[in-house]
């Protein structure tokens, strides 16, 4: 049990496409988020009646969220309110080292973020926070969760009555190390995750899976899955489950030839409805 919790999937860094991809996702560090969703703010006129304290506020550089429209802009007034309070009960869930790093950082500004395909629909905030100046950013996400798919078949199960911790905890179980600042809140009596905002992501060239790299990115990926499903599971059900033959394994080829079968369908429907002029 002890090998489970603490197992490491090492093939990363040997499956070139894949460690190739992992590069290009750690360039994505907050100051890189910082120069991306950021700009530095329109600064005051300064005349001769300007007091020196507000000339020396002036000179300071201060940046808040760009308006890339439609995926990005900028809160104010009471929503930005409403979410910066929402850090309250927050800050109230975190161990007491992250409490105590969170307070060393103040909030700036407040943004509506589009989130990705899965997603879509749902409310999204960023907030820029500050803590030794503007070079030490902190971006916190707090994307609103709502129920599980699988909650109206599986009515008996035991959840918490948070959509956002329900999902805070379940990464925390598959996960060997989490976000720190994994949490969660409610604003308006909608549920949240709150983590910070890091765009982690580095595609893959397809033809880089060409032959054998094909092969290998499915190992890695049924090797993190199954790692995940062990960690949050029971281990030993989950191999009494599967068995010893091909069965299961035959079945998932299966559901992946259909599933794309559904997509390319799927596809070709979108294109037909946009030149029919359908929304």
């Amino acid at each position: 049990m002890l090998e489970v919790a603490h197992f490491q999937v090492h093939r990363l860094g040997q499956v070139a496409p894949v460690h190739q991809a992992l590069l290009k996702a750690e360039r994505a560090t907050p100051l890189h988020t910082l120069e991306a969703l950021t700009e530095v703010a329109t600064q005051k006129t300064v005349t001769k009646k300007t007091t020196r304290a507000e000339k020396k506020e002036n000179s300071a550089v201060v940046r808040h969220f760009k308006q890339i429209e439609p995926t990005l802009t900028r809160v104010t007034g009471a929503q930005a309110a409403a979410v910066l309070a929402s850090l309250g009960p927050y800050r109230q869930l975190l161990e007491p080292q992250r409490q105590h790093l969170l307070s060393l950082y103040r909030p700036v500004d407040v943004a509506f973020k589009v989130v990705g395909t899965g997603s879509v629909g749902l409310r999204d905030y960023c907030i820029y926070f500050e803590g030794n100046g503007p070079s030490d950013p902190l971006f916190l996400q707090i994307k609103e969760e709502p129920a599980s798919g699988y909650a109206p078949y599986l009515p008996d199960a035991q959840s918490p009555h948070h959509n956002g911790q329900r999902v805070a905890e379940g990464q925390k179980a598959m996960q060997v190390q989490s976000d720190p600042f994994l949490g969660w809140t409610q604003i308006a009596g909608r549920d949240y995750l709150v983590r910070q905002l890091n765009d982690h992501k580095g595609s893959i060239e397809l033809e880089e899976l060409a032959g054998g790299g094909l092969e290998a990115y499915a190992e890695v990926c049924g090797e993190l899955l199954a790692r995940g499903h062990a960690r949050s599971g029971d281990p030993l059900i989950l191999n009494g489950y599967i068995g010893s033959g091909d069965g299961f394994a035959e079945a998932l080829a299966k559901f992946g030839s259909t599933y794309a079968d559904q997509t390319e369908k799927d596809w070709q429907e979108l294109k037909r409805s946009a030149k029919a002029g359908k929304s």
